[in-house]
């Protein structure tokens, strides 16, 4: 019987095989997203795009101030007002000239104007002789402002509503969901546009009227999360434990859906954005001289056939911080639910 045992060998035994370990440490849920967010070449370009924006506009503070943006002088506006874009001569469109109609020249507006020689406007002059560069970067560092504060605003009503809801339940959340549905049947537009008469223009009407209308898509989506979530077994090991509603749902199940929660954020941001820029095409906005993207380009549409850029330059800018929201916010949403991707 010894010797038949002998004759059996144990493969693998006491070799590298046997002893593997894994070599790679474990990756925590924020560490796993990141890894797939940078893979998405978008999200991460929308990404930088966004925090060199936000840091630009934080910066420019202290170099273009709001007075400095809507100051300018009525003895020198028929000099200044409605310049083209200059740079350089022979740099088209950055070249300081105008095709007035009927004309097949371009005619160079800056020396036709009297301005002084070596003096130019990267982005152009308005129709008050003030420089669009200054009055752009001030009106991104507004819009951002309403944008971010009533999103934020969004987020702290939403987030509570939607899981004291998910986390009563029975009647209370039914009586919830109904104030949300009734609040839902009425046009956001309608909310917004009615608020802002009541409230009056400036930059704290706006960001009340936008987050009124706003939270509700966001304590729907945490409510129904929180559904998902409330009977899972941590939750009733948390409930065993005698840990209280409250506590359950702020230690344990909002952790667990902050994921969606940060991307529902990325999404209302150019949706306040463009919110804004509505209210400031019905006179509704920040008031005037005060500059936002919206308002310059309310501001601007009575001359856009002849000066389109005064339009352009701060619709392209709207454009691209709203696409680059959005862009960002599919890659977070893709990092943070991989059932969503096509990965």
């Amino acid at each position: 019987m010894v010797e038949e045992r002998k004759s059996f060998q144990l493969v693998g035994a006491g070799s590298s095989d046997s002893q593997e370990k894994i070599q790679k440490p474990a990756l925590s849920f924020l560490q796993d997203a990141w890894r797939r967010l940078k893979h998405n070449k978008l999200a991460v370009v929308a990404m930088v795009f966004l925090a060199v924006l936000l840091v630009f506009s934080v910066g420019s503070n202290a170099v273009v101030s709001k007075q400095d943006a809507n100051s300018f002088n009525s003895k020198e506006v028929s000099i200044y007002r409605n310049l083209p874009p200059k740079l350089s001569s022979s740099l088209p469109f950055w070249n300081g000239t105008i095709t007035y109609a009927g004309n097949t020249e371009a005619n160079d507006a800056y020396a036709d104007q009297g301005v002084s020689e070596g003096e130019t406007f990267l982005l152009g002059t308005d129709n008050l002789g003030r420089s669009l560069g200054k009055r752009i970067t001030v009106g991104i560092r507004i819009s951002l402002l309403i944008a971010i504060v009533a999103t934020l605003i969004d987020l702290i009503i939403g987030v509570t509503y939607g899981l004291v809801s998910g986390f009563t339940g029975g009647k209370v959340d039914t009586l919830m969901q109904r104030i949300i549905e009734i609040i839902s049947s009425i046009p956001n537009l309608v909310i917004v546009t009615m608020l802002g008469l009541l409230l009056g223009n400036g930059v704290t009407s706006i960001i009340i009227s936008i987050a009124i209308v706003g939270w509700t898509s966001m304590a729907r989506q945490v409510r129904n999360l929180t559904l998902s979530y409330r009977e899972r077994d941590f939750v009733l090991a948390s409930r065993a434990l005698g840990e209280s509603n409250v506590k359950i749902a702020f230690k344990h199940v909002l952790p667990n859906i902050s994921g969606i929660i940060i991307v529902q954020i990325m999404m209302t941001v150019p949706s306040a954005i463009m919110y804004e820029s509505v209210l400031s095409a019905i006179n509704l906005g920040v008031k005037p001289p005060t500059a936002s993207l919206g308002s310059l380009i309310t501001d601007a549409q009575e001359n856009l056939q002849y000066y389109p850029y005064q339009v352009l330059l701060p619709a392209l800018a709207l454009v691209f911080i709203s696409l680059a929201f959005i862009l960002l916010g599919d890659g977070l949403r893709d990092a943070f639910d991989p059932k969503s991707s096509n990965e």
